[in-house]
């Protein structure tokens, strides 16, 4: 489903123009602001109870999910379609592509509390970029005509579980990539515990299996401009919603098509977020986020002699005696390495180092507890 742009309200008070926008009537001593909708037209969009909940703290409010944002105004989806709202006022969160709003005759006055932030390290400053919100899925988008890398896979897994969201790296191209330098098994065997699915937009391959991992969810893609990213929405949406650049020839690199975040229903249930593509995907993540992205690492580091090990030169180091023996590949630790100390030095984290160690120790000793017992 295409949202379409609305005309902006111009230089009329926000408020009043923004109840014309809902096709609410105008306030006055006698008409209530805001009239009763129908719950059912948000469904779509992933309204239900959970979310009705937290509406009720706002009585007088109505609900809408933000499709757009434009700066000055929010694209919502709303009982009464979609329109375009001004910001009349400053919210605390700003406001982000996926969130839910509740408005006032018809002027938005709160973000709904959240169930997740996708978020990535601001590239020119140090603070965050929110890429998306109440995300259930990311699909990390990488194209089989260009050289697919681990490492990016494993920092688009790691933002994806510190937001609570699941995984699911994408290949596209398949019909472009005659001879791939990886399969669908290495990736799969390079990042264990992810999915993987092999896609070709033009021949609809793998399209289903997308659209099952959508229905009743949040989706949001991640990948490099060029990935096919652009193609894919459009394939899955039905329709030419995204725009689709050419890639060049010698490295397969493409020009941002996408240029803003865009929320979309798509035909089969489900809703997806179009995201621009990004070049660099710091971390600004807490360390568990790393750790759930190396399980297996985490899981053999259980039996470390020391529960601080950094699995380096420590004397009864269960990880480094697992790449000795071949059970765990010297790349995984390797990419564990990066991506830990790079979230622990991350400016947002709350805990000081000593004090995520203490916690991380109190972990490793329950799982050591439990897995004797299972024995």
């Amino acid at each position: 489903m295409h949202i379409p742009a609305r005309e902006r309200a111009g230089s009329r008070d926000p408020s009043r123009a923004a109840a014309t926008l809902f096709g609410v009537p105008e306030a006055s001593p006698s008409t209530p602001s805001d009239a009763p909708f129908d719950a059912r037209a948000l469904e779509p969009y992933g309204w239900d109870e959970h979310w009705a909940a937290r509406l009720a703290g706002y009585p007088d409010a109505k609900p809408g999910r933000v499709t757009r944002h434009d700066g000055s105004a929010l694209h919502l989806a709303t009982p009464s379609g979609v329109v375009v709202a001004p910001l009349a006022r400053r919210l605390d969160p700003a406001p982000a592509v996926g969130d839910w709003i509740a408005c006032e005759g018809g002027e938005p006055i709160a973000v709904l509390p959240r169930d997740s932030v996708l978020r990535r390290r601001a590239a020119d400053r140090d603070t965050d970029q929110v890429l998306a919100t109440n995300v259930d899925v990311v699909f990390l988008v990488c194209g089989l005509d260009r050289v697919v890398k681990t490492g990016r896979i494993d920092r688009g897994a790691t933002l994806a579980r510190d937001a609570g969201a699941t995984p699911i790296v994408v290949l596209t191209k398949a019909a472009l990539a005659s001879e791939p330098e990886v399969t669908a098994a290495e990736i799969a065997a390079a990042s264990p515990g992810i999915e993987v699915i092999v896609t070709s937009a033009r021949e609809g391959v793998g399209l289903d299996e997308l659209r099952d991992r959508a229905r009743g969810q949040t989706v949001t893609m991640l990948g490099e401009s060029g990935a096919g990213k652009s193609s894919l929405v459009n394939a899955l949406l039905g329709e030419d919603v995204a725009a689709v650049g050419e890639v060049r020839a010698g490295d397969s690199k493409g020009r941002h098509t996408t240029t803003a975040r865009d929320l979309h229903v798509l035909p089969g249930g489900g809703v997806l977020i179009d995201t621009p593509g990004i070049r660099g995907v710091g971390l600004w993540v807490e360390p568990d986020a790393v750790a759930e992205t190396f399980a297996d690492v985490d899981d053999l580091a259980v039996d470390c002699r020391f529960t601080d090990c950094l699995h380096d030169t420590e004397p009864g180091c269960a990880v480094t005696a697992a790449i000795e023996d071949g059970r765990l590949a010297p790349e995984r630790l390797a990419g564990w390495r990066a991506l830990h100390d790079e979230a622990i030095t991350s400016p947002n984290v709350a805990m000081t180092y000593e004090e995520a160690r203490r916690v991380k120790e109190l972990a490793r000793s329950t799982r050591s507890a439990e897995r004797r017992k299972g024995r």
